[in-house]
């Protein structure tokens, strides 16, 4: 994914809002953005979420979606208004029951004044009620909204929720969700998690779905079309539930071909990872234009476009490992991006020596051996890339070859320790590359300063002291036959 730079019960709710003082000098708005200096105005400051409840209506035919979102957060300081990041039209705003004063700003900010001020620690319902036609609405020049020929899909990175739901849309504000969805008839909808329920009344079929673990917003998805949906159990036990438009017409082989290994490959990454961290698991096909896929959580997001020159198993690998890396264990902030490609660049490594198509040790030297010290390939600093090169090919490849260095440093035993036992240190949580490195060091008990810091932050090639082990550049190397697939998962959304 690539982006660039943006400039900066009534009567107890009533009991509890009279409680507050009406005026105080400790009472202020809350931030309209969550600090991430790479996009300073995702996210909101003074709450955080817990829980969004979302009940909708969609009508294929016109691109209508109504709404009313039920979200369950906390105060973290003394507010007199906070922000929620949104497009559609809002008609009204209810906060622990009671009417609320509202206004939007900026590109994607509605900004919301209780009647009474919230005080620092204050349990709050806050609840949205919307309407609009997503397919209309743009920020900073683009949507995420995709209109496909029987309905619409909302997956990107790293913003798609403005165009569906209100929320506080930044990975370090993570919450569960139930996702209800009442479409014509014939039309499915598909979301994240379990399916709970599915029930018809006069024409309308509403679809229920249930994430019971802690979800960033980006990766809260919603499809919307005729799908044929398969389920299964992978051979551990754990429910899949893939999705494929009735309409993909010559890519539909090849899809169902990498998609419906999902369960073997589940398994296959448990090795390495630890436990499946989700309650199911699967992916989606939609007949869309885009050429991205995107680990929507639980429920992988894939392009046809990934599956026109043959089935592609290896970015099926790559969309998976991000449910340990990316989305069990989410960054902290947007320059993280390495834990979460880094890492699912290398389970297709670890798949492509599985599959006899070339050792991770190969792709290293592939990555290392065919970039020159003056490539502007090694310009790119993994660790923190920058909003502009957040999807560069560096973050990928090099940083797939960064751990590699690692392992070479490491050893195997304690390398696989590490690569199982980070998912499980910060289950459900969020981490942040300087995390990453403190516990490599921990779990290792060796001295990796000067190794992350060659790999991740220098804008040079790292040299040979750095990088013992690699085939020097300009050697004569075969391609590995995996080369290309694992490209193929490379990179995001081109706005």
């Amino acid at each position: 994914m690539h982006r660039r730079i943006i400039a900066p019960g009534a009567l107890a709710a009533a009991s509890l809002l009279l409680a507050i003082p009406a005026s105080a000098a400790s009472y202020s708005p809350g931030a309209p953005g969550i600090g991430d200096p790479y996009y300073p105005y995702y996210g909101n400051g003074g709450y955080d979420v817990s829980h969004y409840g979302l009940r909708l209506r969609y009508q294929p035919k016109t691109d209508e979606l109504q709404g009313t979102a039920t979200i369950k957060a906390r105060t973290t300081q003394d507010l007199s208004s906070f922000d929620l990041d949104f497009l559609l039209d809002v008609s009204e705003v209810r906060v622990n029951g009671v009417k609320a004063s509202f206004t939007h700003a900026e590109q994607h900010e509605l900004v919301i004044t209780p009647k009474r001020p919230l005080a620092k620690g204050t349990p709050i319902t806050v609840e949205v009620r919307y309407s609009g036609v997503p397919s209309t609405k743009s920020a900073y020049g683009f949507t995420t909204w995709h209109r496909t020929p029987d309905g619409a899909v909302a997956a990107d990175e790293p913003e798609s929720a403005w165009w569906w739901f209100p929320s506080n849309d930044h990975p370090s504000d993570k919450a569960t969700y139930d996702v209800s969805v009442s479409v014509p008839k014939g039309t499915q909808a598909i979301s994240n998690g379990a399916l709970r329920s599915v029930s018809s009344k006069r024409g309308w079929t509403e679809y229920s779905w249930r994430q019971d673990r802690p979800q960033a917003t980006y990766l809260a998805t919603l499809a919307l079309g005729r799908f044929d949906i398969t389920t299964s159990r992978s051979g551990r036990g754990v429910p899949v539930i893939n999705a494929y438009s009735t309409d993909l017409g010559a890519n539909d082989a090849a899809a169902r071909a990498s998609v419906e290994r999902t369960g073997e490959i589940v398994d296959w990454l448990s090795n390495y990872f630890g436990p499946y961290p989700f309650a199911t698991a699967g992916g989606y096909v939609p007949n869309t234009t885009t050429g991205y896929a995107l680990e929507t959580q639980t429920r992988v997001y894939y392009s046809p476009k990934q599956f026109a020159k043959g089935a592609n198993p290896s970015v099926v690998v790559h969309e998976l490992a991000h449910q340990w890396y990316g989305d069990d264990v989410s960054l902290k902030g947007w320059k993280d991006i390495w834990l979460n490609e880094g890492f699912a660049t290398y389970a297709q490594w670890l798949w492509s020596e599985h599959e006899g198509q070339g050792t991770t040790r190969q792709l290293a030297d592939q990555v290392y051996s065919a970039h020159p010290a003056d490539d502007p390939f090694w310009k790119v600093a993994p660790g923190d890339p920058g909003p502009d090169d957040q999807f560069d090919d560096a973050v990928y490849d090099r940083g797939a070859a960064a751990i590699q260095a690692l392992r070479d440093r490491v050893g195997d035993h304690a390398f696989f320790r590490i690569l199982k036992g980070w998912p499980k240190a910060h289950a459900y949580g969020n981490a942040s590359v300087a995390d990453f490195e403190k516990y490599a060091e921990q779990i290792s008990g060796k001295p990796l300063a000067g190794l992350f810091d060659a790999w991740l932050y220098q804008p040079v090639k790292p040299a040979a002291s750095a990088a013992r082990g690699f085939a020097a550049a300009g050697t004569p190397l075969a391609q590995p036959k995996s080369w290309k697939a694992v490209e193929a998962a490379h990179g995001g959304p081109n706005r």
